[in-house]
């Protein structure tokens, strides 16, 4: 970037300035986002119900596969759930799921029901892989599933869709504090680049504190699965969702600290996907409470 006179540091006090805009909301507007023009969207679905956990906290298996169903065929813009997983996976596909396992790890009822439905189009039970840590398996996989769970994090600001794969990285800490914006670099190893075909964000039950142990002041009860093919739209809706509830909670704005900074800098700097809310369709299906976007 030297060529254009911009430093490093000159694009992060950017993004810094960008990602506070965007979690206080600043000239955002999901009618607007709506009703750009579709060609240049990503589409990102966030499909909610009051019982895809019981009351003790359970998940409901027979919701939260609807739920799942749906958040598909909406972020993949097609008839069915059938056709929406043929349109993303093929039988000869060997498909990781790539899930949460510190702070608020992803519920893995979730995970089995995503198995059950790849199985359902074809794919062998021996070729779906759980994956959270093991690189080995990632090599393995000519695709991946991202399925992380929603929550903040007290080193990046945000932990959920691009922080997944920082693991794979076999270098976690360069990646932390300052370095946040890097994490969309960890996306471009040759072992993972282009194998993200799905996002599915566990948003039933999110963090929206850092931790690193979850407080439940500060945990609470969505009822969500957020889908899309665009891991940054999907970072930055939840990234929204997280954010308009921190600001619910203490009645005024309580920015993420540090700031999230990865989320703009995937989009700007690793071009991964779009962090632009006017390039973001949201299509919302479900319970019509709290919805905090």
């Amino acid at each position: 970037m030297k060529g254009d006179g911009i430093t490093r540091r000159d694009f992060l006090k950017g993004t810094v300035t960008g990602v506070a805009g965007l979690a206080l909301g600043e000239g955002l507007s999901v009618a607007g986002a709506e009703s750009s023009a579709k060609g240049s969207q990503s589409v990102v679905a966030v499909v909610r119900s009051s019982e895809a956990l019981t009351q003790d906290m359970r998940v409901n298996l027979t919701v939260c596969r609807d739920l799942i169903r749906r958040a598909v065929t909406q972020a993949t813009e097609t008839a069915n759930a059938s056709k929406a997983w043929r349109k993303l996976f093929k039988p000869a596909d060997v498909v990781g799921i790539v899930t949460s396992k510190a702070v608020n790890p992803t519920h893995m009822e979730l995970a089995n029901l995503v198995k059950e439905e790849l199985m359902s189009i074809g794919i062998p039970e021996h070729n779906v892989k759980f994956i959270q840590r093991e690189t080995d398996l990632v090599r393995q996989c000519s695709a991946l599933i991202a399925l992380p769970a929603l929550k903040a994090h007290w080193l990046t600001g945000i932990g959920t869709v691009l922080k997944l794969y920082i693991m794979f990285s076999g270098k976690p800490s360069d990646y932390h504090n300052e370095n946040s914006s890097k994490l969309g670099e960890i996306w471009h190893l040759d072992f993972i680049k282009g194998k993200t075909r799905l996002v599915l964000i566990d948003a039933l039950r999110p963090t929206c504190d850092k931790g690193p142990q979850v407080d439940p002041r500060y945990q609470w009860v969505y009822g969500g699965i957020i889908a899309s093919t665009d891991p940054v739209a999907a970072e930055t809706i939840g990234l929204r969702i997280i954010q308009a509830k921190r600001d619910e909670i203490k009645g005024e704005p309580w920015p993420l600290s540090p700031p999230p900074i990865c989320v703009a800098a995937a989009d700007k700097e690793y071009k991964l996907g779009n962090s632009d809310l006017s390039k973001i369709r949201i299509r919302k299906l479900g319970w019509n409470e709290g919805w905090l976007i």
